[in-house]
């Protein structure tokens, strides 16, 4: 890469190419280094990054964490050239301005340590914090955006107090920056599970799930799952059943044409949990749609549940999937192995 680079003159004085940014070519002012190893200047980096952008762009290997750590060595060698060479009119760079809001390195800290109870509910508790941890949700910086959103979760599950969960879920802004975050940082693995874990903690309270579905994090977690890997895809799946259980939620994954596929194909596909959940918000949106009955029958789902039936899945799992198939048993086709004598209608539990 460096051979690369033509030399570039600042009042006829060459620049070493070391001091450059690799992507504007330029003296750099406020040198960082991400992931990779590789030095960038940070207005450069971030409007990489922004422009949707996930590699490194001189390695091309993929940021798998976009944390931007400031290369002080490398600005304290810049700085001292500038002054070694200010007679030939080149200017000292200034010091990189601290961000306009206080406090975004101790919330990168903060994130890295679990909070005691106390802590959660000192953070929980506070109007004021919990506005501005909303705020930062929308933050140019993806950093701060997803540290942002890991705070948030980590005080909800830290919390014993239902009351104070629900002044933090009452937030608008944070529904909507999480779902945003989700929607539109999908490609920064950090920014994916941390907005999956974000969110489930917010919907685990019910009588703010319908901003969730207002902020559009149905769509959006249809959207994603086939995106995240099993601990996360979990927790997606969770958060459906659980949205799926108000009438809002219900309507919302009834809307999206992948729904009733994706939840069919995820039954046995992978872990138990996963299944009983998929399973779980089968139920539910089958309960109140007969158009999702047939789409669940279009899918598959009658072999699926079968199968769950006669697997080790757990016991819950599969008391959903005998529930569901009783409800779908209207909706079989004539030629389906439901009405063949090869299955048993014995077989269902009757509740």
């Amino acid at each position: 890469m460096p051979g690369s680079i033509e030399p570039l003159d600042l009042c006829n004085v060459q620049v070493p190419y070391y001091f450059r940014c690799p992507i504007s070519l330029e003296l750099m002012r406020d040198p960082v280094t991400v992931s990779t190893g590789q030095t960038y200047d940070r207005t450069s980096i971030e409007s990489w990054a922004a422009t949707g952008n996930t590699t490194c762009p001189v390695t091309r290997a993929p940021l798998s964490d976009f944390t931007l750590i400031p290369n002080h060595t490398l600005r304290r060698l810049i700085q001292d050239w500038c002054v070694a060479n200010r007679a030939f009119g080149i200017e000292r760079i200034p010091t990189p301005k601290q961000p306009a809001e206080p406090g975004m390195e101790a919330l990168a800290v903060l994130v890295m340590f679990q909070l005691t109870e106390s802590e959660c509910t000192g953070i929980g508790s506070d109007s004021n914090r919990v506005v501005y941890l909303s705020e930062l949700l929308f933050h140019s910086s993806i950093e701060v955006r997803v540290n942002s959103a890991s705070l948030i979760e980590a005080v909800l599950a830290g919390m014993r107090s239902s009351d104070l969960r629900a002044e933090i879920c009452n937030v608008d802004e944070i529904f909507a920056g999480i779902t945003d975050m989700l929607k539109n940082l999908s490609s920064y693995p950090r920014a994916l599970r941390v907005g999956v874990r974000a969110l489930f903690a917010l919907c685990l309270l019910k009588q703010t799930r319908h901003k969730a579905v207002q902020a559009g994090a149905a769509e959006t977690l249809i959207d994603r799952l086939t995106d995240l890997d099993k601990c996360d895809a979990e927790r997606a799946l969770a958060t459906i059943e659980l949205l799926c259980r108000i009438p809002s939620g219900c309507s919302a994954f009834a809307s999206h044409a992948l729904t009733v596929p994706l939840l069919v194909k995820t039954i046995l596909r992978i872990s138990d949990r996963a299944t009983e959940y998929a399973a779980g918000a089968l139920m539910a949106l089958c309960s109140e749609s007969e158009q999702s009955q047939k789409d669940a029958v279009s899918a598959g789902v009658l072999t699926q549940l079968l199968l769950l039936v006669q697997s080790d899945c757990t016991d819950r799992a599969k008391r959903k999937a005998q529930m569901l198939l009783k409800l779908l048993r209207d909706s079989w086709p004539e030629d389906s192995i439901g009405n063949s004598d090869d299955f048993a209608c014995s077989e269902i539990v009757p509740f």
